[in-house]
């Protein structure tokens, strides 16, 4: 009887061996609660020029540098020689065009004057080819500029604009993307690259933005692709209907604006 009452109060004995009761473990093994570990900020002098060189006005001044280097690059290699001196004779057919699609976007970037390009891709490609791939250059250009603004420009410009028609135009870029970029594409009076960057700074997305350039940008392209095309006969039917249609665009962007007016008045 005191055998069982021993058992009974201490654990159970099963061949020679004790086995403790779960309230005897759980008093021997109390959990203890442990703080979570906050991140560490780095510190020291690695971290400072880290912190500095990831800051939005120094990303803003290597897209300035940037931007700057591809101009001074374009001014010493002069692109529009093109119209003059051809294109490489090794390069012919899509591969060609391919080519030339890629250097409009960069030449683009760089400042050089659409219109020029378009007349070059009509003189080297024909009014076809050259549609397609000034075209193609106009929207990599496009999306350059407005990827190297998104990620450079974006965070130190925004908090400037802080003027009234500053934000009345931000609004009427973020809030009607599309229909706002069709309008700027398709009025030449505006410079290409600007309007890339003004919409990076913008909270306009993606898709509407490059959808809309290159909807915009088709009619006025193909005008001076089929006009550098036809440039050796500047009496044809073809390159007089060129000409009016690089006009057309420039009115009805006009008419665009000013009936859409009232949406840059600030509220």
């Amino acid at each position: 009887m005191l055998a069982d009452a021993a058992t009974d109060s201490g654990g159970t004995r099963s061949g020679g061996t004790a086995t403790a009761t779960p309230q005897a473990v759980s008093t021997a093994t109390s959990v203890v609660p442990v703080a979570p570990l906050l991140p560490v900020a780095p510190t020291g002098f690695a971290a400072r020029c880290t912190r500095v060189l990831l800051s939005p006005w120094s990303r803003l001044s290597l897209l300035l540098v940037l931007l700057a280097g591809a101009a001074s690059t374009v001014l010493l290699f002069h692109p529009q020689r093109l119209l003059s001196d051809g294109w490489p004779p090794q390069l012919t057919g899509a591969m060609a065009a391919l080519v030339f699609a890629a250097a409009y976007g960069l030449c683009s970037v760089a400042f050089v004057p659409r219109p020029l390009l378009n007349l070059a891709a009509g003189a080297l490609f024909g009014s076809q080819l050259g549609t397609a791939s000034a075209l193609a250059g106009t929207v990599l250009g496009a999306g350059i500029s407005f990827g190297l603004g998104r990620v450079l420009g974006q965070d130190a410009l925004r908090p400037l604009l802080r003027g009234r028609w500053l934000k009345a135009a931000d609004g009427q870029l973020s809030k009607h993307a599309f229909r706002s970029m069709m309008a700027a594409r398709l009025f030449p009076g505006l410079p290409f690259w600007g309007v890339n960057y003004c919409a990076a700074v913008s909270r306009m997305r993606w898709m509407p933005f490059l959808l809309a350039t290159a909807l915009g940008s088709l009619p006025n392209t193909a005008a001076y692709v089929v006009a550098g095309a036809r440039a050796s006969s500047p009496t044809s039917p073809a390159f007089l209907i060129a000409m009016a249609c690089i006009a057309l665009p420039a009115l009805g962007g006009a008419v665009v604006a000013w009936r859409k007016r009232h949406h840059l008045r600030p509220q």
